[in-house]
């Protein structure tokens, strides 16, 4: 898995992945959102996400397997 591009833009960084599940990931600094799109289309938002946390999701091995371990079950979600 890898980051394939990374986009900035004000105060969001726009992530697409290569990744078995993760497709896409878009990070908002100022209010800590993270919005993950997923390889079957769905969306979720998780609340509160550390920036700290985002920059060891990027430079993870693997992003899928941080995600679920660091991210997934650790915030508030929603699905959009």
């Amino acid at each position: 898995m890898a980051i394939k591009k990374q986009i900035i833009e004000g105060t969001r960084i726009l992530y697409e992945i290569e990744s078995s599940n993760i497709t896409k990931a878009d990070y908002d600094t100022a209010t800590q959102e993270l919005i993950v799109e997923f390889k079957n289309g769905t969306k979720y938002k998780y609340e509160g996400v550390p920036h700290a946390s985002m920059a060891r999701f990027k430079l993870s091995e693997s992003q899928g397997k941080y995600f679920n371990s660091e991210i997934a079950k650790q915030y508030k979600y929603t699905k959009i």
